[in-house]
């Protein structure tokens, strides 16, 4: 390696320069990493998919100090990616970082255009989805759902699927009906349980759950962030029953179920006095 890469590498002050020649070097077949150099866009991806979900955990704890490391391991992920991008002659950080700045800027003329600035956030949403729509065309995805991403966590793809049918008509007028969609599921989930077999029965209650992310959307409620705050509830108030049980000199495995539902129904009362 050259003096020059030395120096960058160690430069404190390098900046991005510095990070792209560091996975440069990670990525080198002969003084690189072998771990690095064996990698390729499928082994890294799920590295990718959780920097990103250790990002927003972060910042739902508003834990902004462990905010700037997660931003930088999620950065890393584009210039690992960009690297073997350019290793294949595929595509470069460069080309990544022009096609985003290009796409931007045609996704808001009312900024970097001439169209006014003076719109509703619903109207904004609008002409977003609408230069999205003229893009996907240009991909040739013709198809209502083409374009959504079959790699995104189930219940965020439900919605999406859900939002671009909606796009056509194809939705339900009112949250009524998808209530009596889900009684109606639920009925069917039942009934599977006795009859049918666990393929079917798991079936029966994906609909469940694609019925309830519909329903998710027409209460404009983001069903990720319900069940991660769902999670959280349940979390905090069984460390309370963990609690409660060690100062009677018990776990959880030397009670029952009777004595934690009962402690558990005092960690929801304590929980409903804090201020």
């Amino acid at each position: 390696m050259t003096k020059d890469s030395d120096a960058l590498v160690n430069d404190p002050d390098g900046g991005l320069p510095r990070l792209l020649e560091i996975m440069r070097r990670l990525r080198d077949p002969d003084t690189g990493c072998p771990w690095d150099v064996e990698q390729d866009f499928t082994s890294i991806a799920p590295y990718t998919i959780e920097e990103a979900y250790e990002v927003s955990d972060a910042i739902e704890r508003q834990d902004w100090a462990e905010l700037e490391g997660e931003l930088g391991d999620l950065l890393l992920q584009t210039v690992y990616h960009t690297q073997m991008g350019e290793e294949a002659g595929l595509f470069s950080f460069d080309s990544v970082t022009k096609t985003i700045s290009d796409k931007m800027v045609a996704r808001h003329p009312h900024v970097f255009g001439t169209e006014s600035r003076e719109k509703s956030a619903e109207q904004q949403t609008h002409d977003w989805e609408k230069l999205k729509a003229e893009e996907r065309a240009k991909k040739a995805e013709k198809g209502t759902l083409d374009g959504v991403a079959t790699g995104l966590p189930a219940l965020m793809r439900a919605v999406k699927l859900q939002k671009r049918a909606a796009r056509v008509g194809f939705d339900w007028p009112s949250t009524d009906q998808v209530l009596d969609k889900i009684v109606e599921e639920a009925g069917e989930l039942t009934e599977a349980r006795e009859t049918l077999s666990q393929t079917e029965i798991e079936e029966e209650f994906g609909d469940l759950l694609f019925v309830m992310a519909n329903l998710a959307r027409h209460l404009k409620i983001d069903p990720e962030v319900a069940l991660r705050a769902a999670n959280a509830k349940f979390t905090h108030r069984f460390e309370r029953v963990e609690a409660k049980l060690a100062r009677m000199g018990k776990t959880p495995a030397q009670s029952n179920l009777e004595e934690m539902d009962a402690l558990w129904d005092e960690a929801k009362l304590d929980m409903k006095k804090l201020p």
